[in-house]
């Protein structure tokens, strides 16, 4: 291997990893360690076979290289085989060079922007112009960010958080400053290093740095103490000039232009103060060189090749209050409207206090009948003296509430944003009167669990039953803990079975920690029937498509950005089902829902239909509260049962019609301003000629997924005996296959261990329950070297390193030859080295001396296509064949190496296509290593006359 010291000789086994790399110091070295020209042994008589296993042998011989000859370096040590569409950041990435790579990623929720930073963090690895590297996510995303890392590229990344920096601080060397200088791969938690260990960290940072859901990290427009510590984190970070950064989110602009400036100026500084629809064409041209963002219509069909997203179905179901319900609600309601009234020619702190109160009221009571009880049983334990009832009410230290974060909305990010706010409750004081109340709503309250008395409860209930029988896997969306742990109990009563099928359900809140979460999901992967019921702490990030299929939004999102990042935890690439459902759930008789849905969530899903984005909404969450107040709270219609029977069109007075025009407005001019806006980004300037011809490369020299499905299918029924047999799969989800384990020898049986029939597939997305065999998965490579090892030294059954056969593929005799080549190119500035290996099919027809040599395509159609006729030819007359071409090779050394040097010169032609492409290091050849080996040699005669 390259070394960059000439006393340090590098090696590792061919088609070995990197971690099978040794280094032998020269100046020390034994006498045995001496190194010496090695190659393969030349095909001989008693390789003779079967013409068919060739294909098994070229096949097993390129998907077990490491080191692939195309430009993309990358590809041959990753788990997948990347879309064409995902090529797409990588190649601006590098075309930034050599200035660091300053790239935002904002492609739509379930597109694959992990996907498209691995294959720029694994390329700038395997380029060399990176060691090391972090991962800055939130909190619970750090175990998937380290197993996509391990899963997709073969890297083993440490996460650094609060309960992992003990121990890992244990393993750090004594001469070492700390955990960020010792571990080149890390998964960092951005709350853990946000605040007092931040200048450490950025001391020592990793020269690349990806940074996900990067929205959560901007400069916040309120007084949020932990997104400004995020922010002043990322601003420092991209004040360093050498540093590399890779920034994801789906949600780039939550509808506040501070911070989707905050957010470019990250990029680039002088992107924070840029008026993108405004901007000249080389502003324009020169944020479209960082800033990629594309819709699913952009990459469904790109580059001729489809990709399988489900069909999001949306829908609304909707039920009405029991009469016990109602009830409490319009009590509530009157309530809640007093509180507002009263509120009235306060001071804006103290205002505010009051509607929140009165908003808080009416969500948690709707949410639950748990939401509503947990909520004034915290009320009553901090319950304050009681005010004279003729005075308006007053609340202590009510101008802080002009700094604070309104605690009754959703934030746009709102993952731990799922507690009943009852501090808001209890900080406002209430009459002796309304303390009565209160109490006896509690106790109202208390009495209205279970689906006889919830309706909204006994909906779900009906809802999910009918979804099970169809098939589908649902997340449940909660607002509050108390509401999903609620939900959660009455459906493990009520759905224990469906069609004698056993029905598995889990809660999961904020309150479990990190792991607890990650494991309790995954423990459901074997039931046959699943329903997850979760507060908005999953709601982003988080993979869930490979268990779940369907999402209800229990409790209707106040912000519609939550909406989206909700649903995209199963609507998205690598979801296997054909189709996903998308229910709102809201009460026909609940003008809070009622105002939601129409005012805002249907206008969403409107939009999205019509132009295939969503749109965030307009400058912040205060337009909801705004509806909802003017809506429902200041609304002079009286809280009767008639008015609450009103449904959707509720209240249809001027006073309301005038708010939902102003959101209306106000949101269209938003889908104007995102039209603009994206008519800049970069992947119009990418075409999809610049990536094909690459990618069309790549996969002949390392094979692609079909590759490995024929490899695998063939010869484990051919060579080895064991038996793999296709099955039907869900409709849309793919081919899948059982594989049975009894005849494999020992060293394939262990990675399936203690099962006898395995259902696994070659694509992706991978139909559910099956295991997906990639070109890396261990049993694919290990596969590949025995089949290897088995032809070289002739063990057992084994692809065939020689054949010779009468064909009607050809009417003179055509010789081909299968050589591993090896070819080491370099940058002319920095002499950085890159090892390329690949299978070259070559051949020639009649004698060797006619010159009429085969093309690499011609030889490889032969080999694929070529079928055996009729040879009355005994096994003697095809050894005497063989090894007079065999003797004949010598001759063709000159030939050889012509072919050799030929290839070399394609492969830097092709480096240099790319490379001017991307930046303008030139490559140049160094010898390529002769002579190639010749891993098989085919003698293909024309049928005789009449055969």
């Amino acid at each position: 291997m390259p070394s960059p010291d000439a006393d340090l000789l590098l090696i590792r086994p061919l088609g070995g990893s990197e971690e099978e790399t040794t280094g032998i110091y020269l100046p020390l070295a034994f006498a045995e360690d001496k190194p010496t020209s090695a190659e393969f042994p030349k095909p001989v008589p008693a390789d003779l076979g079967d013409f068919a296993s060739a294909r098994l042998l070229y096949n097993a011989a390129r998907l077990s290289f490491r080191s692939g000859a195309g430009p993309f370096r990358s590809l041959a040590k990753l788990s997948f085989r990347p879309r064409p569409y995902q090529m797409v950041p990588l190649i601006m990435a590098l075309r930034q060079g050599p200035d660091p790579v300053r790239l935002l990623v904002a492609d739509d929720v379930g597109v694959g922007k992990t996907v498209e930073a691995i294959l720029i963090l694994k390329e700038l690895l395997e380029r060399r112009e990176i060691d090391r590297f972090a991962v800055i996510c939130l909190p619970h995303l750090c175990e998937q960010w380290q197993a996509e890392l391990r899963d997709k590229a073969g890297i083993e990344a440490v996460i650094i958080r609060s309960n992992t920096q003990a121990r890992l601080d244990r393993e750090v060397p004594g001469h070492v400053t700390s955990v960020y200088q010792h571990y080149p791969y890390q998964v960092i938690s951005i709350d853990y290093i946000k605040g007092d260990r931040r200048d450490v960290f950025l001391r020592e940072c990793p020269e690349f740095v990806i940074v996900d859901e990067a929205h959560t990290a901007t400069k916040p427009a309120g007084a949020q103490k932990s997104q400004q510590q995020r922010y002043h984190l990322l601003h420092k970070l991209a004040a360093n000039p050498k540093q590399h950064l890779l920034l994801l989110t789906a949600t780039p602009h939550s509808g506040k232009a501070e911070e989707f400036s905050s957010l470019l100026g990250l990029v680039k500084s002088s992107f924070e103060t840029l008026d993108i629809p405004n901007a000249t064409k080389p502003q324009r041209e020169e944020l479209a060189r960082h800033f990629v963002q594309r819709r699913r219509a952009d990459v469904e069909q790109w580059l001729g090749e489809d990709t399988p997203f489900p069909t999001r179905e949306p829908d609304e179901r909707s039920y009405s209050l029991a009469p016990a319900y109602r009830e409490v609600y319009i009590a509530v309601l009157e309530l809640a409207r007093h509180l507002t009234k009263s509120a009235q020619g306060l001071g804006g702190g103290q205002q505010k206090f009051h509607y929140w109160t009165a908003l808080a009221l009416l969500r948690g009571v709707m949410s639950s009948p748990a939401a509503g009880v947990e909520m004034l049983r915290n009320r009553q334990r901090n319950e304050r003296p009681a005010a004279v009832e003729s005075e308006a009410t007053t609340v202590p230290d009510a101008d802080l509430a002009a700094d604070q974060a309104n605690p009754v909305l959703d934030s746009d990010f709102g993952f731990e944003g799922d507690y009943t706010p009852t501090q808001v409750i209890s900080r406002t004081d209430f009459t002796s009167s309304q303390q009565v109340k209160l109490r006896e709503l509690v106790e109202k309250l208390e009495g209205l669990h279970g689906i006889a008395k919830d309706q909204k409860a006994a909906e779900t209930v009906t809802l999910i039953t009918q979804w099970l029988r169809e098939g589908f896997h649902p997340v449940i969306f909660c607002r509050y803990i108390a509401t999903a742990k609620y939900l959660g109990d009455i459906l493990q009563k009520h759905l224990s079975k469906v069609d004698r099928l056993p029905v598995r359900v889990e809660t999961v809140t904020s309150e479990d920690p990190d792991e607890v979460r990650r494991l309790r999901i995954a423990d459901m992967a074997d039931a046959p029937l699943r329903v997850l019921v979760a507060t908005d702490c999953l709601s982003e990030g988080i993979n869930l498509q490979h268990l779940f299929s369907a999402v209800l939004h229990y409790d209707l999102p106040w912000n519609p950005n939550r909406l989206e990042q909700r649903e995209g935890r199963v609507d998205r690439y690598g979801q296997a089902a054909p189709r996903v459902k998308a229910y709102l759930l809201y009460g026909k008789d609940n003008p809070i829902d009622g105002v939601v849905l129409r005012v805002i969530l249907q206008k969403v899903r409107e939009i999205r239909k019509a132009t295939g984005i969503t749109v965030p909404f307009p400058e912040d969450s205060k337009t909801v509260m705004d509806a909802v107040l003017t809506a429902v709270l200041l609304n002079p219609q009286p809280a009767s049962p008639t008015a609450v029977q009103l449904g959707i069109d509720f209240g249809e007075s001027d006073v309301v019609r005038r708010q939902e025009q102003k959101v209306d407005s106000e949101y269209k001019a938003a889908v104007e301003l995102e039209k603009k806006s994206r008519s800049i980004f970069a992947q119009n300037a990418i075409k999809p000629d610049e990536v094909a011809d690459d990618l069309r490369l790549a996969d002949e020299a390392i094979g692609n997924p079909a590759a490995v499905e024929a490899f695998v299918t063939q010869a484990l029924p051919a060579l080895l005996g064991a038996q793999i047999t296709p099955h039907a799969t869900r409709t849309g989800e793919g081919k899948g296959y059982t594989l049975y384990t009894t005849n494999l020898p020992v060293e394939l049986q262990v990675y399936f261990p203690g099962q006898t029939a395995v259902p696994v597939s070659f694509v992706s997305p991978t139909p559910s329950g099956h295991h997906y065999l990639g070109r890396n998965h261990p049993f694919v490579e290990q596969l590949c070297q025995s089949m290897l090892a088995n032809a070289v030294y002739r063990k057992g059954k084994a692809p065939a390193r020689a054949a010779v056969l009468r064909t009607g593929s050809v009417t003179v005799k055509t010789t081909l030859l299968l050589f591993r080549v090896r070819n080491v190119i370099a940058e002319r500035a920095t002499r950085r080295q890159l090892v390329a290996e690949e299978m070259l099919l070559w051949g020639y027809r009649g004698s060797p001396s006619d010159a009429n040599f085969l093309t690499h395509d011609e030889a490889r159609d032969l080999l694929f296509e070529a079928i055996a006729g009729r040879d009355p030819s005994s096994p003697e007359a095809h050894a005497n064949f063989l090894t007079r071409e065999l003797d004949r090779l010598s001759d063709l050394e000159t030939a050889f190496n012509h072919v050799a040097e030929e290839r070399a010169e394609n492969l830097v032609a092709a480096h240099d296509r790319f490379s001017q492409m991307v930046k303008g290091n030139r490559y140049q050849i160094v010898t390529p290593v002769l002579p190639m080996d010749v891993m098989g040699l085919y003698i293909l005669l024309p049928l005789l006359q009449g055969g």
